[in-house]
């Protein structure tokens, strides 16, 4: 059973608009199970990458490189978002990624289905090379390129 995100009543998957406030369903997020850690042997594409860069290695855009070329990059279903995640598992503002002379943090922005490294749940973690970054359905291999 799903909640409306305005009243905390119950609604079916199939609800646009809540029957007990009248609150708009259609944007909601979805919540999923997320999957188990695997080891990462091989990363799309190639290994070879200038500066710290994630690589979609599951979900919807299998390849697609996400460079983390600014010190702090929003990550969420938010065409706005600097990295955008078009799927109803991931929140509008799911997370945050920022980069210092120590390397690359992620942070989750209190997400409906949380922000994985390595398949544990994080609240905010510092990513090493090969590291596993899963928000929503999309898996993320982090490679740090040797420049953070």
């Amino acid at each position: 059973m799903d909640r409306c995100p305005a009243c905390d009543s119950v609604v079916s998957a199939e609800d646009r608009i809540c029957a007990q406030c009248g609150a708009r369903l259609s944007q909601t997020t979805a919540s999923f199970e997320p999957v188990a850690a695997e080891r990462i042997t091989a990363v799309p594409g190639g290994t070879s990458v200038e500066g710290p860069v994630l690589v979609v290695h599951k979900g919807v855009e299998v390849g697609e490189r996400f460079y983390i070329d600014a010190d702090d990059l929003t990550v969420g279903r938010d065409p706005d978002s600097d990295i955008f995640l078009n799927d109803v598992t991931v929140s509008r503002s799911h997370a945050r990624l920022r980069r210092s002379p120590e390397g690359v943090t992620v942070e989750d922005a209190d997400s409906l289905n949380g922000t994985y490294v390595n398949g544990l749940l994080v609240d905010k973690a510092l990513l090493h090379d090969g590291d596993a970054l899963q928000i929503g359905r999309f898996r993320m291999i982090y490679l740090s390129g040797g420049g953070a």
